[in-house]
């Protein structure tokens, strides 16, 4: 018989985290897009961002029909939020300037990018990018490369830099709390064998 789980953070009831979620306001509009492998992942990130985030929509599948639909919102100017050649760094938005929708596919790297290749939409647009040298909190997981942050950390650190001096730090209290219940849970000498 399955563990009854939280219908909101989708965590057993038990783990729920859904008390130390923020639920923050943003100029942005935030759009994840998310690949189906990652729905069912215990350190969903990108649930915990659209959970965190009054303005923020979670969308799970490989195609999305209606994206240029969802793109063509007038009040706002789309953004990828993936690495390219021609990506810059998020900067702060003027009072005057359109505020942004902020598209996030989340999946691992290789996902991600099945993603843009699947909406070929997503390949059209302008695109913001994280600086590198970002350090991850993500303590459990080795990380592919440098720099590579979860959904939810990207999130936070570019709207931190488009919304400044508003912070969205917030938005990690229950990230934190879930890597800090996993390590707990394998104990600490376990957790410096294998990640420390």
């Amino acid at each position: 018989m399955p563990r009854p789980t939280c219908s909101q953070c989708c965590r057993p009831l038990a783990y729920c985290l859904c008390a130390l979620v923020s639920r923050l306001d943003s100029r942005t509009r935030v759009l994840i897009l998310q690949h189906p492998s990652e729905a069912g992942h215990a350190l969903n990130t990108a649930r915990l961002a659209a959970l965190g985030l009054e303005n923020a929509e979670l969308r799970i599948g490989e195609h999305f029909a209606d994206l240029a639909d969802l793109l063509a919102d007038p009040g706002y100017d789309a953004r990828l939020l993936f690495p390219g050649d021609e990506a810059e760094l998020p900067s702060q938005q003027r009072a005057e300037q359109r505020p942004l929708l902020l598209v996030v596919p989340d999946g691992t790297w290789r996902k991600a990018r099945k993603l843009l290749y699947c909406n070929p939409l997503l390949e059209h647009l302008p695109r913001l990018t994280l600086p590198e040298g970002l350090e991850s909190r993500y303590r459990l997981r080795k990380a592919p490369k440098v720099g590579a942050l979860s959904t939810l950390e990207a999130i936070t650190e570019t709207l931190n830099r488009l919304e400044a001096p508003r912070r969205f730090d917030a938005l990690l209290r229950p990230f934190e709390a879930l890597i800090d219940g996993q390590i707990a849970a394998m104990g600490e000498e376990v957790f410096q064998r294998n990640h420390g």
